[in-house]
């Protein structure tokens, strides 16, 4: 496999339109100074061209009908009416959500030829705000582990070195937000979905509290794990993406009612913040219990000196419950969601057989869980929220590495081992984004820069249980101090 940079020459020149970050082509859409058909035929020429190099998109819908729904927009535009800020955006939709008319194949040859009769809540949310689907963007099977490989559509390669991984599972989503194959995308993260492909891309994925994001699951109370939430190429894209996607829905019961921001402000105005005097908490490798490759902790640590300048107090932290005992818990209620959501398949001998390995194993111990296990592993989540919670006393904000290596050769279903130490799962090497995910806390990932090899990797600020603005304030604070976090990736060189 060649490098990304030999086939940089071959890349046709990038039209205006697709470098705009999503707030400016929303702009220039309403102000008529470009019109959603030229918006949408720039993208899908762009597609044509650049998505074969990194296969982050698929099941894409024919041009003709993309079209004719731009020129509709067009006609609504002309006539006074825009559906919202999205209005005659080109989504592509990551693959475990449901599209209406498009298929849900979610990577797995189980479900191949299954078309979605109606769209997920999220989906018809951004529906609603003008967006126009042209088809999925790619992600493991089931959406499990951090590396968007399937059977069905191959993998998803790395915009900064193609002999790598986008990560996951919202690598297809990363991989084109960085391609400027989309002006923003949508992701779900259990174990660090939102916030692994960002850093491994380059972008800002952002991981909402719990209930910020709702969905329609079968199970609407049990399972507190999972969330959509929004990517992007700036925070104020983030921002406005989060807020299509985010509101009470009376068929979600833990869905969240009160408002993102103040009302009455505009989105840009209320990012702003004079954020001198907060105190941020540093996690770093968890006094030495994470294993990390060499220069994730240097890069962040770096980053992270941009909040100094900005007249924040960063002070190193250790981690306030037993990692060990974290983990524990975790993987237990993981378990039990996996078999709840792919048990089925499981039970049909031939099924399971067509299931990756990891999905098996993880169905396998959720079935030999108990009620009371999965009612002590409910315990010790409990008892380590609160031990969150009392750091929070202590600091405003707390960080840490979105990932423990850089992205990895993308034929590696995932890491064996990171600075010799083995890992004994198939997400162990993503341990450093479970504290927030058992939390149900904000957490964004903003890019920390790139190593001498040209690998991005991310950081990660995590806030109090339904903080997600505060959260978002600091990474502009972060954003305007450090510049435009939105480089072109080696494929894209200008």
């Amino acid at each position: 496999m060649s490098n990304a940079s030999d086939r940089t020459s071959a890349r046709p020149p990038l039209t205006e339109i697709v470098t705009w970050n999503a707030t400016t082509l929303s702009q220039r859409i309403h102000d008529r100074s470009v019109s959603c058909r030229e918006v949408m035929s720039a993208y899908l020429d762009h597609i044509d061209a650049v998505n074969p190099v990194v296969n982050a998109m698929v099941s894409r819908r024919e041009r003709p009908p993309l079209l004719d729904e731009a020129d509709g927009a067009d006609r609504e535009l002309a006539a006074g009416q825009s559906r919202g800020w999205m209005h005659g955006f080109p989504q592509a939709i990551k693959d475990l959500s449901d599209v209406r008319g498009l298929p849900t194949v979610q990577g797995s040859p189980l479900l191949v030829g299954q078309i979605a009769s109606q769209d997920s809540l999220m989906v018809e949310r951004m529906r609603a705000a003008g967006a126009i689907i042209i088809g999925k963007t790619n992600t493991p099977e089931f959406g499990l582990g951090s590396q968007s490989y399937n059977p069905v559509f191959g993998a998803t390669r790395n915009p900064f070195d193609l002999s790598r991984t986008a990560g996951g599972s919202s690598g297809g989503a990363a991989a084109a937000l960085a391609m400027r194959m989309l002006p923003v995308a949508d992701g779900s993260d259990m174990m660090g979905s939102l916030r692994n492909p960002a850093a491994f891309n380059h972008v800002i994925g952002f991981r909402p509290s719990f209930g910020r994001v709702p969905d329609l699951a079968a199970d609407p109370f049990g399972q507190q794990l999972a969330t959509n939430g929004p990517m992007g190429r700036t925070v104020e894209d983030v921002a406005r993406l989060l807020d299509t996607q985010s509101g009470f829905d009376s068929r979600v019961p833990l869905s969240l009612g009160e408002p993102l921001f103040p009302e009455g402000s505009d989105i840009a105005g209320a990012l702003e913040r004079d954020v001198r005097g907060v105190k941020i908490g540093w996690l770093g490798a968890w006094q030495g219990h994470l294993s990390m490759e060499s220069g994730v902790l240097a890069l962040c640590e770096a980053a992270l000196a941009h909040f100094g300048r900005l007249g924040c107090d960063v002070e190193e932290v250790d981690l306030p419950f037993a990692p060990e005992t974290l983990w524990e818990s975790w993987t237990k209620l993981r378990h039990w969601a996996v078999a709840g959501n792919l048990g089925a398949h499981y039970a049909n001998p031939d099924s399971r057989a067509r299931l990756k390995p990891e999905a098996r194993w993880e169905v396998e111990r959720g079935l030999r869980l108990s009620a009371q296990d999965i009612h002590a592993a409910n315990v010790q989540r409990g008892e380590a929220y609160r031990a969150w919670s009392a750091l929070f006393e202590r600091f405003d904000y707390l960080a840490m590495p979105s990932a423990q290596v850089f992205p990895f050769d993308v034929e590696t279903h995932w890491p064996r081992d990171i600075a010799g130490h083995p890992m004994d799962s198939y997400h162990r090497w993503m341990e450093v984004v479970v504290p927030a995910s058992m939390l149900g806390a904000p957490t964004i990932s903003l890019p920390a820069g790139r190593n001498d090899a040209g690998l991005p990797m991310g950081f990660q600020l995590i806030g109090r249980p339904r903080n997600d603005w505060g959260v978002l304030q600091l990474a502009r604070a972060f954003e305007q101090a450090s510049g435009d976090l939105a480089i072109l990736p080696p494929t894209l060189g200008m």
